[in-house]
C-alpha cells in the first residue's frame, strides 16, 4: 500500500509540475504577444498618452480652427501608421532642427521625409545634398523625388536624376511627380513620355518609382496608365482618405503642416501602413 501511495504522489508531482509549466508557457506567450502588439502600435500608444496626460506646449505656428481640426482628425485616426514629411530649398537649412522632427505635441516621430532632389532636365535643388545627409544621420527613412516639366525631353530628365541621386539599400524608391499638363504636346505624347522617364528610372534603379501627383490631376490624366507605379496622393480635403477607389500608399494630407523642430509650414504625409510594412517601397 505505501509503495501505490508513493507512485500517487509522484504522478501528481508530475502533473503539478507539467501544469506549471503550461502557465509559465502561457505567461510568457501573453507578455510576447503584448510586446509585439505594444511594438507595432507604439505611435498610436504614445499618440493617446501624450494627448491625455502630456504637458500642452503652445505652438508657434497656427492654422484656422477648420484645417487644425482636420489635420488632427487624420492624424488620430492614422496614429498606428507611419508618418513623414516631403521638403525643398522653400524650407531653410537654419530652420531645420534635426533632432526634434515630432507631430502631435511629441506624440508621434517624423519616420520618413521625402527630398526635391530635381526639375526638368537641368534643375537641381540646392540644399538636396545636405538634407539628404542629413536624413541619413538622423535615421531617418529618405526618398528623393524629380519634379517633372511635361515640355521638356523626358530621357533628359531622367538622366538628371540619375546623375544627382544615388540610391542605397533602405533609401526609398525613385519618386515622380506629375503636376501639369504640357503646353506644347498632346496628352497622348505625356503619357508616352512618362513611360519613357518610368522605363529609364525602373532600368537604372531596378524598381518601378513611386508616382506622387494630385487626387483631381490623377483621376482625370493619370488613372489606369500606371498601375505598377505605387501611388503618393495629395488630397487636402475633408476626407478620411485621400481616393476611396485607388491602391494609394502615401498619403500627403495637407501643405500647413506643423511640426517641432521646424520653423516653417510643410507638407505632411502618412503611410498607409507601420515602418515594417513600408519595406515595399525602398530599395533592396
Amino acid at each position: 500500500m505505501a509503495k501505490r501511495k508513493r507512485k500517487k504522489s509522484k504522478s501528481k508531482i508530475k502533473k503539478n509540475k507539467n501544469r506549471s509549466y503550461l502557465f509559465i508557457s502561457l505567461g510568457l506567450f501573453f507578455l510576447l504577444a503584448v510586446g509585439l502588439v505594444a511594438l507595432l502600435k507604439k505611435n498610436q500608444i504614445m499618440y493617446y498618452y501624450t494627448m491625455y496626460f502630456g504637458e500642452k506646449q503652445a505652438p508657434k505656428l497656427t492654422n484656422s480652427p477648420f484645417e487644425t481640426q482636420r489635420i488632427n482628425k487624420i492624424i488620430k485616426n492614422y496614429s498606428d501608421k507611419t508618418f513623414g514629411l516631403d521638403i525643398s530649398h522653400y524650407q531653410e537649412r537654419e530652420h531645420i532642427n534635426w533632432e526634434k522632427l515630432t507631430i502631435s505635441n511629441g506624440a508621434i516621430p517624423l519616420e520618413f521625409i521625402i527630398l526635391r532632389a530635381t526639375m526638368g532636365s537641368d534643375g537641381k535643388d540646392k540644399h538636396f545634398a545636405h538634407y539628404w545627409e542629413k536624413a541619413k544621420s538622423h535615421g531617418l527613412t529618405r526618398g528623393a523625388y524629380h519634379f517633372y516639366r511635361p515640355d521638356e525631353d523626358p530621357v533628359t530628365q531622367a538622366d538628371s536624376y540619375i546623375r544627382s541621386v544615388n540610391l542605397s539599400p533602405g533609401d526609398m524608391r525613385p519618386v515622380l511627380d506629375v503636376e501639369k499638363l504640357p503646353k506644347t504636346k498632346s496628352k497622348e505624347q505625356f503619357i508616352k513620355d512618362l513611360h519613357i522617364w518610368i522605363d529609364i528610372i525602373e532600368k537604372h534603379y531596378g524598381k518601378k518609382p513611386i508616382l506622387y501627383t494630385y487626387y483631381h490631376f490623377y483621376k482625370d490624366y493619370l488613372k489606369g496608365q500606371f498601375g505598377e507605379c505605387p501611388l503618393w496622393m495629395a488630397n487636402y480635403n475633408d476626407v478620411p482618405q485621400p481616393s476611396d477607389t485607388d491602391p494609394w500608399k502615401i498619403w500627403q494630407f495637407t501643405e500647413n503642416g506643423i511640426s517641432d523642430g521646424i520653423e516653417t509650414k510643410i507638407d505632411l504625409n502618412v503611410y498607409n501602413g507601420n515602418k515594417w510594412e513600408m519595406r515595399e517601397l525602398l530599395i533592396d
